[in-house]
């Protein structure tokens, strides 16, 4: 089978390997959309565990069946996902599911999303692998796992029906949020960025106002807001002045929340004493859980939250490190799907 084999952003090279074959409890699915990732072109991370097959935003239909599942059939179209928590420890019935070290350490996927064929083994198959609705299509499963992150945030957001939101960032990430966002019932919805393409993109996805990232953003807001600052800011950007950004456009009395965060070892200077005074809280979010998927699913199910519109490229798996070139440029780009089975 094809793989796309990960050296870095600028080298994904078309390799072959042996179509896995699935043991005791494990299933063989075989791969129709698999999204990259803004994690997957963050080359300082994955760089240090090159070469590697990447891809975790999967859908795909069950070919072949392991000894001893019963959950699944040949021919189900599912969706899947890597990382799943063990749902015992002590964080896990804390509701940090997704800082439990299982979550962390284990990798249910064989070789990986962007394959032809995929294995999914261990806990991935109890309780991370989904039945996609019939109305689904393929490319919609493979927004499960990133919707589910946003979902998983705007639950620690804790957002309330008319909250004026800012999100800093309209990458795939925050136009997700901003989906959610309207679909949750937030009143006033502001998007930021320093792409003129990213902005127009956030503004077809709900946001009403939408500001150049060299702007002053606070400025700006009260504007548009009443004179009010944001109730809710969620920063989906690792940049630096982004952060800061969002940490100065907050209203008394709100929450910041750190969808994304900067590199290891960049740092910025912070006086809390501002925020004590106001009641500001800071929230971060990593990940998603099972559970946080599966209300992914339903909300695209229920066409409460529309993706078709994200994505403006679909490729082959022969054409992957274009795809991967596309995603880290960012340039016009939103949601990049590669379709390494293009028969269905």
């Amino acid at each position: 089978m094809k793989i796309g084999m990960y050296y870095n952003n600028r080298d994904v090279r078309v390799q072959e390997l042996p179509v896995p074959e699935p043991g005791l409890g494990e299933i063989l699915v075989k791969v129709m959309a698999s999204g990259i990732c803004g994690s997957d072109i963050m080359e300082w991370y994955r760089i240090k565990k090159a070469p590697l097959v990447l891809g975790h935003e999967v859908a795909g239909r069950v070919v072949k069946i392991g000894a001893g599942v019963t959950k699944f059939k040949e021919g189900d179209r599912v969706f899947s996902t890597h990382h799943v928590p063990c749902g015992q420890c002590r964080l896990c019935q804390n509701g940090s599911d997704t800082a439990c070290e299982t979550f962390h350490k284990t990798n249910n996927f064989s070789p990986g999303g962007f394959a032809q064929y995929l294995k999914i083994s261990g806990r991935s198959i109890d309780t991370g692998t989904f039945v996609l609705p019939d109305t689904l299509t393929y490319e919609q499963g493979s927004f499960i796992e990133p919707l589910g992150t946003v979902v998983r945030g705007m639950r620690t957001l804790g957002i309330r029906a008319g909250d004026s939101v800012l999100v800093l960032g309209a990458g795939i990430a925050g136009l997700l949020n901003i989906k959610l966002a309207r679909a949750l019932g937030a009143g006033r919805v502001m998007a930021s960025d320093v792409s003129p393409f990213r902005l127009s993109a956030a503004k077809n996805s709900g946001a009403e106002y939408a500001f150049l990232a060299g702007d002053d953003i606070p400025s700006r807001i009260k504007e548009v807001n009443d004179g009010r600052l944001a109730d809710r800011v969620i920063v989906c950007t690792g940049a630096l002045s982004a952060l800061s950004q969002g940490l100065g456009s907050v209203e008394r009395g709100g929450t910041v929340l750190l969808f994304a965060v900067p590199k290891p070892g960049e740092t910025l200077p912070i006086d809390f004493n501002p925020y004590w005074r106001d009641d500001i809280t800071f929230k971060t979010s990593y990940g998603a859980a099972p559970p946080d998927n599966r209300q992914a699913m339903e909300l695209l199910r229920a066409g409460n939250v529309r993706v078709d519109d994200l994505v403006t490229h679909r490729l082959s798996i022969d054409d992957i490190g274009e795809g991967f070139s596309i995603a880290a440029r960012g340039a016009e780009s939103l949601k990049v799907i590669i379709k390494p089975n293009s028969d269905e």
